[in-house]
């Protein structure tokens, strides 16, 4: 079931993504160095997160669509940043060249600036919008720009790497990486969120969810860094070790930080168990997170 919901909305959101592309000049060198980091494919999770929360509060799927696209945008971006030679220098990502590699870093800076610009842009744009939604829009990028900035992931990307050959308590890796990948995730849920129905309550709940979430898929993915399979990842395996990254694996050893995913992901779904089954894509999204092989 997870893996046709996955599929189905990937390709929706990469048709919407290539829709927003078209509309405007790609053929300026700059829109070549966007397209092609965002093309490469990739999971999708957080514009799929932000789908499902809206379909789990029986929202319209059709009005948050834009609002997937450009956190992907920005997601995107924060990836083209990271992979940077000033930050992790990276030379393969979604088993395609870093847009640094493919370009060179300038353009991959501006390529990267100008997703950001633009995720923004797509989310401010009024156009077939209803008053209500124009509220929810206003809502959703203030909570978006505090979630990816000096508050959220680039706080959590400054303490990486200031933390790089040293050592944190997990406390520290927690706080560390609820900022630089738990913040969009959970922002990415409650875009969602505002575009359904939820009740006080049931935002509480799905925030407790994507916060748990956001955990478990940063333990997965240090987990998959020291055991995953390089062509499967699409990129490669090994670097947190070599840079001296703090990691849960590191920290509590991989065995530990399998239990530690799992019981976020158990807490994750225990979040749910007042939503009927229109909350049933969120629960296979927990599970898919734990399971995953990239």
């Amino acid at each position: 079931m997870i893996k046709r919901y996955l599929e189905a909305h990937q390709k929706a959101i990469q048709d919407a993504l290539l829709a927003l592309m078209e509309a405007r000049d790609t053929h300026a060198r700059v829109a070549q160095a966007m397209w092609h980091s965002i093309s490469a494919g990739g999971k999708r999770i957080r514009p799929i997160l932000a789908i499902a929360a809206t379909e789990a509060t029986h929202g319209d799927v059709s009005a948050v669509m834009p609002i997937a696209c450009a956190i992907e945008m920005i997601h995107t971006y924060s990836l083209i940043h990271d992979d940077l030679p000033a930050m992790d220098n990276d030379t393969l990502r979604r088993g395609k060249p870093t847009a640094h590699v493919q370009f060179d870093e300038a353009t991959a800076i501006l390529g990267g600036d100008a997703l950001l610009t633009l995720a923004f842009e797509v989310m401010a744009s009024p156009e077939d919008s209803a008053p209500e939604d124009l509220t929810k829009r206003l809502q959703i990028i203030q909570l978006i720009a505090r979630a990816v900035g000096y508050q959220g992931m680039v706080q959590g990307q400054m303490l990486d790497i200031r933390a790089e050959g040293r050592h944190l308590d997990l406390d520290a890796l927690i706080h560390m990486h609820r900022l630089k990948t738990g913040a969009l995730i959970e922002a990415s849920v409650m875009a969602g969120a505002l575009f359904g129905h939820a009740r006080q309550h049931q935002k509480q709940a799905l925030r407790s969810y994507a916060k748990n979430i956001g955990l478990a898929f940063q333990v997965v993915d240090d987990i998959l860094n020291v055991v995953g399979d390089p062509g499967t990842l699409g990129k490669a395996v090994g670097t947190d070790s070599s840079r001296g990254k703090n990691t849960f694996p590191a920290l509590m050893g991989t065995h530990e930080a399998t239990a530690y995913a799992r019981d976020l992901v158990q807490n994750a779904l225990n979040d749910l168990q007042d939503f009927d089954t229109k909350a049933d894509p969120l629960r296979a999204i927990a599970q898919y997170i734990i399971e995953r092989k990239h």
